[in-house]
């Protein structure tokens, strides 16, 4: 792959370019996520996320470009890790490398994941990164499947 990802911390305008990959159709349809009023997103990037000492969040770039995010949350006693990648760089290996750049960094485990069961790109991207699939749980009607990366990964 020619185009180099990398890793950086998130930046102001970083925002506007996740909340434009949030607002595609396509992208809202495969992770079964509805994308947020503006001022609803703003607000949690700006206090949940990055105002979250907690929270490790970095900017995926591809050529110096914002490409998407990496996440990792507390959710009680389980750290999560969630993404979203534009869709002009689906298939192209940057989820592969970001994902494996980001977990070289976030060091806590177990570290967990919840897709939605038809979002099999993502599926596959953690189970490249050796997550392994423990449940199934469900957020309303809405099925997902529970994936761990284990303490030796």
């Amino acid at each position: 792959m020619s185009d180099q990802v990398r890793l950086r911390d998130v930046e102001p305008a970083d925002l506007e370019v996740f909340f434009a990959q949030e607002q595609d159709p396509e992208s809202a349809r495969r992770s079964n996520f509805p994308p947020r009023e503006r001022d609803a997103f703003m607000a949690h990037w700006t206090t949940e996320v990055l105002g979250d000492p907690t929270v490790f969040v970095q900017a995926v770039t591809v050529d110096g470009v914002p490409a998407g995010n990496l996440v990792a949350w507390w959710d009680e006693d389980r750290r999560f890790i969630g993404y979203w990648f534009g869709r002009q760089h689906w298939g192209k290996g940057v989820g592969t490398r970001a994902l494996g750049l980001f977990l070289e960094r976030e060091k806590a485990r177990p570290l967990h994941a919840d897709p939605f069961l038809g979002n099999i790109g993502s599926v596959r991207l953690l189970e490249k990164h050796g997550f392994r699939r423990t449940e199934t749980v469900w957020y309303g009607e809405n099925e997902h499947i529970m994936l761990v990366l284990d303490e030796d990964r």
